[in-house]
């Protein structure tokens, strides 16, 4: 770890930043780092509550303590977009990769050799954030998340209506409609779908709508204050608030719900918390139902139910058996890009040499044999990878060295023979 000059943080994802304290204060790392200004806001909020569920687990020592996440903080630099930083002699510029509030692609020169790392990326502009750009350079490598494949997300549009009409088909049977997300992300993204429904539906006013957890509300303030990094709508919409929600409120934890309601509720993958009681006091009655909206892994209760018909009952936390009756839906809003954006993205920017990350080995293989057939058919030369986790990729390129002769015509005519020797120069830095 000592080794490493230079950490930069895309995103405040935990699958991403979680351990971010544990590597600045308790291994041999002495880089810096980098991420933008909100990312910031909102890791110091997401990550100190991660420090909270550590240190209440007795069998496990924690990563990190508060008090090392509070040092760990105050040595993260903040980057604005489009900045362009130099750090031992790495040249680094963020740009907007969409996804959640604040996330960012960096471009990288090392050398002359032009690096695109992408992180999580979406090219879809969605009710508060604008899609990813795309930089207008050709990178040598582009490193891109590779998380959904061959898969084609149908459009916003159409997402959206999907969404509200089971959701609001749920409630007005009298039911209880359970949406296990995570607590920072996309779930920014339902409150406000969900708060535009029910104002245009205002019948709907008397069915509450709850979000589960404490540091989502705590976001609020952050998201309030970022607008201006927001899609254009949101910017111009400004003055009226669009972070002050009149029909969504806050649940305690020892809150009892009378149905019917809407709840969001962490954890998305439904292995544990609130999201996994509410499910199992739920699952049994037919005109209750779940709401698949975010990415869902292997492994995972979650993405058990995401195959219709693929689960009968569920053991539940306590050990019993539990009927699933109720309704389960997939509506995925996880910002990440699909098929269709990444060949675009990959078709625009042309690059080199591209390098898949972030997605199941099978997913991954399928996206990199699409795109490499296309490739060929079009006679692009393009190198790509899909390394597995601490895989080393070996690219070779030739340094660029530029000189600048400053003389007389004999000396210039010199420099511009092939072969000819030079007797000294002078660097200037």
């Amino acid at each position: 770890m000592s080794k490493i000059d230079l950490l930069l943080v895309t995103h405040f994802h935990l699958d991403h930043a979680a351990s971010i304290p544990h590597l600045t204060e308790r291994t041999g790392f002495r880089g810096q780092v980098f991420m933008t200004s909100a990312t910031k806001a909102v890791l110091r909020l997401v990550l100190k509550d991660y420090a909270r569920i550590l240190a209440s687990d007795p069998n496990e020592p924690p990563l990190y303590t508060q008090e090392e996440l509070a040092r760990c903080l105050e040595k993260c630099q903040t980057v604005g977009f489009h900045q362009v930083i130099e750090v031992e002699g790495i040249k680094i510029t963020p740009y907007h990769a969409g996804h959640v509030l604040g996330a960012a692609m960096f471009l990288m020169e090392i050398a002359g050799v032009k690096i695109l790392y992408t992180g999580d990326y979406s090219r879809e502009d969605d009710r508060h954030l604008r899609g990813a750009e795309i930089p207008s350079i050709r990178p040598d490598v582009l490193i891109v998340e590779a998380t959904f494949g061959l898969m084609v997300h149908e459009s916003r549009e159409q997402r959206e209506k999907r969404f509200t009409e089971s959701v609001e088909k749920i409630v007005r049977r009298g039911g209880n409609c359970l949406i296990p997300m995570g607590a920072l992300g996309a779930v920014q993204e339902l409150l406000l779908i969900l708060e535009d429904h029910w104002n245009k539906n205002p019948d709907l006013k008397g069915i509450p709508i709850y979000h589960t957890s404490r540091i989502a509300n705590e976001a609020l303030t952050i998201y309030r204050s970022f607008i201006n990094t927001m899609n254009e709508a949101m910017r111009s919409n400004k003055l009226s608030q669009p972070w002050t929600f009149e029909n969504i409120g806050s649940l305690g934890e020892r809150e009892e719900i009378v149905g019917p309601a809407v709840v969001l509720a962490s954890p998305g993958y439904l292995q544990s918390g609130k999201s996994r009681k509410l499910f199992e006091l739920w699952c049994s009655e037919r005109r209750n139902g779940v709401i698949l909206a975010g990415y869902s892994v292997e492994g995972t209760l979650a993405k058990e139910l995401s195959r219709e018909g693929a689960i009968r009952e569920v053991e539940s936390m306590n050990g019993t058996l539990l009927p699933v009756e109720c309704e389960v839906k997939t509506i995925t809003f996880a910002a990440h890009s699909d098929f269709i954006g990444t060949k675009s993205f990959v078709d625009q920017l042309k690059p080199k040499n591209i390098i898949f990350v972030h997605g199941e080995a099978e997913q991954m293989r399928k996206l990199r044999s699409k795109l490499q057939h296309e490739a060929q058919l079009a006679n692009q030369e393009t190198e790509f990878f899909s390394p597995d986790n601490c895989k080393t990729v070996t690219l070779r390129f030739q340094e660029q060295r530029i000189v600048k002769a400053y003389g007389g015509e004999l000396v210039q005519r010199q420099m511009r023979t092939r072969g000819s020797r030079v007797a000294g120069f002078l660097v200037r830095k």
